[in-house]
């Protein structure tokens, strides 16, 4: 019988009362069946909601220094487990150890940030337009906040979510991926290990469409934080449009990178396939669209097509491995569709293209690492995000054509340029309509002292991790106090 992945609704850890069981399935081999999570029913999502709603008045109350004491020693519990649960990212999600233990990593550089951030939460003064009259302005938490969470960042996305709603003194409810749930539970067991408080960081199962909806439409939610396609997201956020909620998007990425002629090939080489095919093309800020010059783009094209045919596909459990599965038979359908899309327009399949099924390959969805070239800004796999190890290569003329290329998208998230000259480098860092700008490097690899989101469909203006995450979790405060013992009019008084 498959472990339980059990909700934690305040201080107990349950499984709802007749829930329909969701198997949690090891992607590189669907024979591991590494837990059941429930479908969460809206009721009980609800009392989860209440949790968190009771537990706020106390939590906001505590100081930040000593709710990040807390979140410090959350750092301390994931170090000492990073092995532990890096094997669990890798065997729930499929991506190789090295990658999920840098997804455990990521979350311990969270903690340390968020915790620091304690003993900052800074607000402002400034100088009033009257004589004997102070003007400050103060953070305030939100309330009960929902956090919608992807598989693909299991334990490193619930950080960067959760870590910077407590410090700012809200409490919360996650709802993971229902493909990682047992990360999810992990996560949750560290915060409880941690010392955080019953009924301030709760957790439910379920989902998109089950869990996560009621959890986002909840009365009683004051913010919600998702991270997810485009496509959901906007209807979240319409949702939350008509409730008058908070709301935070995450969305979609179509990332290019460009290569100028001048460029260090090899370096660029490296960078699109570490960003094309880390975490086997399922990130949002994956690269999707490689652009490169006319002048390199046969040289290019052919040493792509040489090292791609290096890359070792497998469990990311093995030695070697370097790109892991699709998350499931969904997805892996999903970037098939895809790949004979680009073949019906006319783009030319220069390598994959095919599912991989034998030997080490055999139990798990796996699709070989795939090129096409001839791409136009006309076809699908241009234009639409895949969220798979598909590489579009397009010719450009030059640095002005691969920008108005790049830009030519309904995505915004990142974006990267190879090139040694400074000139070209800075022109494309001011034209690129992108949140991140990589020069010299792939579109992957955000640090979370550093703001991360995008532009155009990719998101909603607000942006995760780095001090700038904080502002969606916080509410401004503005005080005024007058000692000068008698009634000043602003405005009037001194017009």
């Amino acid at each position: 019988m498959a472990e339980q992945a059990l909700n934690k609704i305040g201080k107990d850890w349950v499984w709802p009362k007749g829930a329909r069981e969701i198997p949690s399935v090891n992607p590189a081999d669907t024979s591991d069946i590494i837990c059941v999570a429930p479908e969460t029913p809206a009721e009980e999502v609800g009392r989860a909601v209440l949790a968190a709603k009771e537990a706020y008045p106390a939590w906001r109350r505590t100081p930040a220094p000593e709710r990040a004491k807390i979140i410090l020693r959350l750092a301390q519990i994931l170090t000492e487990r990073k092995s532990q649960l890096g094997k669990l990212v890798t065997r729930e999600s499929g991506k190789p150890l090295v990658e999920g233990l840098g997804d455990v990593q990521e979350a311990i550089d969270m903690a340390h940030l968020a915790a620091g951030e304690g003993r900052r939460l800074y607000g402002e003064t400034a100088p009033s337009e009257l004589p004997n009259k102070m003007c400050l302005t103060f953070r305030e938490p939100v309330g009960v906040c929902a956090l919608i969470t992807p598989w693909n960042f299991p334990v490193a996305i619930p950080a960067w979510k959760g870590l910077h709603a407590l410090i700012c003194g809200n409490t919360a409810v996650l709802k993971p991926a229902e493909d990682t749930p047992m990360c999810g539970v992990e996560f949750v067991k560290a915060l409880d290990d941690a010392g955080v408080p019953p009924g301030v960081f709760n957790l439910v199962h379920g989902s998109g469409k089950g869990a996560g909806w009621a959890l986002s439409c909840h009365p009683d939610v004051q913010l919600v934080s998702f991270t997810g396609s485009t496509g959901a997201g906007r209807k979240v956020a319409e949702q939350a449009g008509r409730d008058g909620r908070r709301i935070s998007l995450e969305c979609g990425g179509k990332n290019a990178q460009i290569v100028m002629p001048d460029a260090d090939l090899s370096l660029a080489l490296e960078g699109a396939l570490w960003g094309a095919f880390g975490t086997a093309g399922q990130r949002c800020t994956a690269t999707s669209r490689l652009l490169l010059h006319q002048d390199i783009y046969e040289e290019m094209l052919k040493r792509l097509v040489t090292e791609i045919k290096k890359l070792k596909l497998g469990s990311g459990l093995k030695d070697g491995v370097h790109v892991g599965p699709l998350i499931n038979q969904k997805q892996m359908n999903r970037v098939l569709e895809y790949i004979e899309a680009g073949k019906k327009e006319g783009a030319t399949l220069v390598c994959g293209g095919v599912r991989a099924n034998r030997g080490d390959c055999s139990k798990g969805y796996f699709i070989e690492p795939t090129i096409f070239a001839g791409v136009t800004r006309r076809m699908r796999i241009f234009r639409e995000e895949i969220f798979g190890p598909v590489l579009s290569v397009v010719k450009v003329a030059n640095l002005e054509d691969a920008i108005q290329t790049l830009n030519d998208c309904s995505y915004g998230l990142s974006s990267s340029v190879y090139t040694k000259n400074i000139n070209s480098a800075l022109s494309a860092v001011r034209e690129i309509e992108a949140g991140i700008v990589y020069v010299n490097g792939p579109t992957i690899g955000a640090e979370v002292h550093m703001p991360f989101g995008g532009t155009k469909g990719s998101g909603n203006g607000h942006r995760e991790a780095g001090k700038t995450g904080l502002d969606i979790f916080t509410e401004w405060k503005t005080v005024y106090v007058d000692y000068s013992g008698k009634l000043q009019r602003a405005q009037i008084d001194n017009s």
